[in-house]
């Protein structure tokens, strides 16, 4: 996988941790298309669910068609959509608390990058018990530029003072992962979400995975 050993660990949390993608893609769906009025397909809502909140609703109705107080108001209603029906499934992705503790066993440094607001990722940790794994924790409110911008990965990786080529990204969205690729870190990738032929473009995957049970990861160590 890799010639040298990582000292850092970035994650992804929706889609990534926890297996919830499909209950964002509803939510989503159910605002742009019976709040909002767009004419969207399932699948295309699906295609269009990277980066911030506010950059999906600028890419499915244009630059400025909201204001910042709609997005704003948008977006929390679309998250408490989605925590309302995803809760009661909430739980990591197998194989990942064990793995989060090997980790920090070996010494290796983790931090959040996400896309998400806080609202959200503070669902996932706080109701998981996660928080003591990770040093970092970014943002869609710590970065100007969302993925695929390297902004998320490269401010992570400074919080927790490594570099980039010592780094592993674990992700689950083509954007994600080219997020990763324009930061130079090498990218694990979930298959929750997207079939392996949708990463087909990008050349810094190092392993595809269902779930952190696969062996391939005690190579990591």
């Amino acid at each position: 996988m890799m010639n040298d050993k990582p000292k850092a660990f970035l994650f992804d949390v929706n889609g990534t941790m926890i297996n919830d993608m499909a209950f964002h893609n509803r939510a989503w769906h159910d605002i742009l298309t019976q709040d909002l009025g767009a004419s969207i397909s399932f699948d295309a809502v699906k295609k269009q669910m990277y980066g911030k909140n506010q950059d999906l609703l600028e890419r499915v109705f244009g630059v400025g068609h909201f204001s910042q107080e709609q997005v704003d108001q948008i977006s929390i209603e679309k998250e408490h959509r989605y925590q309302a029906a995803y809760k009661k499934h909430l739980a990591l992705i197998a194989g990942l608390g064990d793995f989060l503790d090997k980790a920090k066993q070996s010494g290796i440094q983790m931090a959040i990058g996400s896309a998400a607001i806080p609202f959200n990722i503070n669902f996932v940790l706080d109701n998981l018990n996660l928080r003591s794994y990770f040093k970092a924790i970014v943002s869609a409110e710590d970065v100007v530029n969302s993925k695929p911008d390297p902004e998320t990965f490269t401010k992570g990786a400074e919080i927790l003072g490594v570099p980039a080529n010592q780094c592993i990204v674990f992700e689950d969205a083509p954007k994600g992962v080219e997020a990763a690729e324009n930061a130079g870190m090498k990218c694990v990738v979930l298959t929750t979400m997207h079939t392996r032929e949708e990463f087909s473009a990008y050349h810094n995957i190092i392993a595809f995975i269902e779930d952190y049970t696969n062996p391939i990861l005690q190579e990591l160590f």
